[in-house]
């Protein structure tokens, strides 16, 4: 029972790469519609989606069976556990790539804008967390998966900057407004990329460790306003 369970979790843990290593090159094929106004890729993108839900929905079958068939627990528990919310953000990074993408197709439709925006910082460091935090779930590295979560401000910043480049960009031309809230939104899709990214590593780290490390520095920071409220 124990041998047939172990084979079960190593087809899941490829079952759950192989989604990964999809929705990791779809959304470089979105990020790069975007950069050079590509419709065709933007369309490959969307197709391929469709692979990506369908492969979601069949590891959350294998990771329900195997919790009611093997009643696993400790580590191989925690797998099981950590497989089925990385499951839910490989099918929610890939319904981003896909608003991406969506926006290429009109983008690529449309006149170009006078004002250019640089994504170059953002989608190299949104599509660095996103490779590492597989890597890491790979090679179940927390310490890798450590650095990935401390990125993610990184990615804030550079979605704040972009953000406001595109504010600045409508008042000059308000004519444009439709295209270039396109254009703030990719920024805002791209955060949420990594934000999920983020998830995944902090997923790696409790398979790994069992720590739970998930709102520790909102909490931290809740808790030190309320200490400094008790002082004074």
């Amino acid at each position: 029972m124990v041998l047939h369970l172990q084979k079960e979790i190593e087809t899941l843990k490829k079952h759950l790469l192989y989604l990964a290593a999809v929705v990791e090159e779809n959304v470089r094929k979105a990020v790069k519609s975007i950069e050079q106004r590509d419709k065709t890729l933007a369309e490959k993108v969307i197709e391929v989606d469709l692979e990506i839900d369908r492969r979601e929905v069949w590891i959350e079958e294998d990771c329900l069976k195997i919790l009611a068939l093997h009643q696993p627990v400790a580590i191989d528990l925690r797998f099981i556990a950590a497989a089925l919310k990385l499951n839910n953000d490989l099918e929610r990074i890939g319904d981003l790539a896909v608003n991406i993408a969506e926006r290429a197709i009109y983008l690529s439709i449309t006149e170009k804008v006078e004002t250019s925006f640089d994504y170059h910082p953002m989608t190299r460091k949104t599509e660095s967390m996103l490779r590492r935090s597989l890597d890491a779930l790979v090679n179940l590295d927390a310490d890798l998966a450590r650095e990935v979560c401390r990125s993610d401000d990184e990615v804030d910043a550079l979605e704040t900057e972009i953000v406001n480049q595109v504010q600045e960009a409508i008042k000059k031309n308000p004519e444009q407004v439709d295209r270039l809230l396109h254009y703030m939104f990719v920024a805002r899709h791209l955060e949420r990329i990594a934000d999920h990214a983020t998830n995944i590593a902090e997923d790696v780290i409790y398979m790994v460790t069992g720590e739970i490390i998930r709102h520790r520095t909102k909490i931290h920071d809740i808790q030190s306003r309320s200490d400094d409220a008790n002082e004074t």
